[in-house]
């Protein structure tokens, strides 16, 4: 295994099994054919054809198609389609987060293709040249990637939400870390995905952070997602990235860019260039 291959599992989808969902002649998501079918059985909310689906032009307004495209997913979960609901809307947009056309419930993304957006952050405590990173192993019960290895603390970034305030929750949820250290964070990058998965397409954007932290302090679960904490020598981090899957994928490419930045992936490694292009998918 590789860090490229860490990269590469995240980065693949065929364009063959989609077709774009398009809001006023903008591509907003994309949908897996036989889903884009299935939407057929809402005329007054989608204009289906076999190589696009555009939301009803009637639906003018953003609270109009908000309101339209929750009673649909309403629907597709009630019929099994869709498995559940997560009960946090994303903005659906073909450009930034501010830019959004509608929400959608987190849990139906995928399935509509849309970009969600998140925040990852690597927590990190310096010994003089000794770097360690704290690792969270996510909860037995979790209902995706139960039991894998995480960032320190990760989460879904929901429409309107603040990133400074959004992520000090996120921390003291996750980790009990508290607001004033939870600030100290700096965004430090981006990382973008494309993966498609069964039941649709994950273009994802990840705001990337760090936060070093005093050795005294210890992160504690704070909530039922996270099952225990590690603080581990870089030097097994680089290992555990690369050489296996105990860690949750989107997160071991969080510390690709981690490691490149903090200088323990250099410009003399044979993956590199290939590594810096795929960060940005």
């Amino acid at each position: 295994m590789s860090y490229l291959d860490r990269i590469h599992a995240i980065n693949h989808h065929d364009p063959a099994h989609f077709r774009p969902l398009r809001v006023d002649g903008s591509t907003v998501g994309w949908l897996k054919h036989g889903f884009a079918e299935r939407l057929r059985e809402w005329p007054e909310v989608f204009t289906v054809a076999a190589d696009h689906a555009d939301l009803a032009a009637e639906l003018a307004d953003f609270e109009a198609r908000s309101r339209a495209l929750d009673e649909v997913v309403g629907r597709l979960v009630a019929d099994g389609v869709i498995d559940h609901r997560h009960g946090e809307l994303y903005p659906v947009t073909a450009t930034t987060r501010e830019n959004a056309v509608m929400l959608l419930d987190r849990a139906a993304a995928p399935y509509f293709g849309i970009r969600a957006f998140g925040q990852h952050l690597n927590g990190y405590v310096r010994d003089g040249d000794d770097l360690y990173v704290w690792i969270a192993r996510r909860s037995a019960s979790k209902r995706t990637y139960p039991g894998k290895l995480d960032n320190m603390v990760a989460g879904g970034l929901p429409h309107g939400a603040d990133l400074e305030d959004n992520l000090a929750k996120e921390c003291w949820e996750e980790a009990s870390i508290p607001a004033e250290i939870a600030r100290r964070a700096r965004r430090v990058s981006e990382v973008s995905y494309r993966a498609e998965v069964a039941h649709g397409l994950k273009p994802d954007t990840m705001y990337c952070y760090d936060l070093e932290l005093p050795p005294e302090l210890e992160p504690r679960c704070n909530d039922d997602e996270v099952e225990s904490f590690q603080l581990l020598p870089i030097e097994q981090v680089m290992a555990i990235v690369r050489d296996g899957d105990q860690m949750k994928e989107n997160s071991a490419v969080t510390l690709i860019d981690f490691l490149i930045r903090h200088g323990r992936i250099t410009p003399q490694h044979p993956e590199y260039a290939d590594l810096l292009a795929g960060l940005r998918g």
